[in-house]
């Protein structure tokens, strides 16, 4: 668990080595709730070298000092980032 914001990271590792490789974090929200957008890599394990940019958006919420994370959402390729990218861009216009 982490106590500030800036503490949150995706980084993951097993027995020392680094299986998930945080690349990007981006703040949406902040507050009692809050929102992060980042991009990582997965260790491919049997070339040993990180594979594609990946994305994932994550809610946390702060309780008694601490962020704990209640939900995801992976996005799940380059053409699923821009389908959402393009039907935001189309939805915020209308305003």
């Amino acid at each position: 668990m982490s106590a500030t914001i800036e503490d949150l990271t995706i980084n993951y590792e097993e027995d020392g080595v680094q299986i998930v490789k945080e690349t990007g974090k981006e703040v949406l929200s902040k507050g009692a709730w809050t929102t992060i957008l980042y991009r990582y890599n997965n260790l491919d394990r049997k070339t040993g070298e990180f594979g594609k940019d990946m994305y994932t958006i994550r809610r946390y919420q702060k309780r008694q000092g601490e962020y704990l994370m209640k939900s995801k959402f992976n996005i799940s390729s380059i053409d699923q980032a821009k389908k959402i990218i393009d039907i935001l861009e189309k939805w915020t216009s209308e305003n």
